[in-house]
């Protein structure tokens, strides 16, 4: 299934992507930031607070903002 997915990481960018279809938040957050700890982020679908457990459906818009800067104290 195809979802908008707003990586907000870094340099940030938005783009179409396909997922499995019963793709959770916590199974799209392992797969496009491996090396980062969900709990740094804010993460969103379709511009409310998700769950890991949140099951993505079709169309949905998936916002992932670090909490956290490196290098802030």
């Amino acid at each position: 299934m195809r979802i908008l997915f707003i990586n907000n990481h870094g340099g940030g960018f938005a783009d179409h992507i396909e997922v499995a279809d019963a793709t959770t938040v916590a199974a799209l957050f392992e797969e496009r930031l491996p090396d980062c700890r969900a709990e740094d982020f804010l993460i969103r679908v379709n511009r409310q607070p998700a769950s890991a457990d949140q099951v993505l459906q079709p169309g949905d818009r998936v916002s992932m903002t670090p909490t956290k800067i490196e290098g802030a104290r």
